[in-house]
């Protein structure tokens, strides 16, 4: 499948089977998410790996949605805004390169037919307790990353027009 097939092939997994993940797909997911460009190649990221069985009402702190521990695993990324790149004006890239590191792992378990769901509007206190996060480290984003049991669903998108300027504003 080429690029684009790909990016239309990807939706947000909300129902998944408990078959484990194969170890090398993790690995190829993982890697995806390492090799992903970041500003000044800082890579102020971690990548937290939490496999959900026997965890899955501890989990539910973070996110109440069932989807989120039904998958055999939950990958969370993490930035280290200190590690990262900073602007002249003092705007930190951390939170960018995380989420461009995450695109990349999203990606590449499209491509292995796992399926993923960006998850933003977690519990950050619980994240960060359940995690055991040191102070200076800021939780970005969750997904699960399993098997998909549902059919895919793709929500509308706004027009290129609506979303591309030439020149200038």
């Amino acid at each position: 499948m080429n690029f684009q097939e790909l990016i239309q092939k990807r939706y947000s997994v909300r129902a998944y089977k408990s078959d484990p993940v194969p170890p090398e797909a993790l690995q190829q997911v993982l890697e995806a998410a390492r090799l992903a460009p970041t500003a000044v190649n800082k890579q102020p990221f971690q990548l937290i790996v939490i496999h959900t069985e026997g965890r899955k009402e501890e989990l539910k702190r973070i996110y109440k949605g069932n989807f989120f521990s039904e998958a055999p695993v939950l990958i969370c990324i993490c930035v280290i805004p200190a590690q990262a790149w900073s602007r002249k004006d003092g705007k930190n890239y951390g939170l960018v390169d995380a989420t461009i590191a995450m695109d990349h792992l999203i990606l590449a378990a499209t491509e292995l037919g796992l399926g993923t769901c960006w998850v933003a509007a977690f519990d950050p206190d619980a994240a960060r307790e359940i995690l055991g996060l040191p102070d200076e480290v800021e939780p970005v984003a969750f997904t699960p990353l399993g098997y998909p049991v549902d059919t895919p669903t793709h929500t509308s998108r706004k027009p290129l027009s609506e979303l591309v300027r030439y020149e200038r504003w």
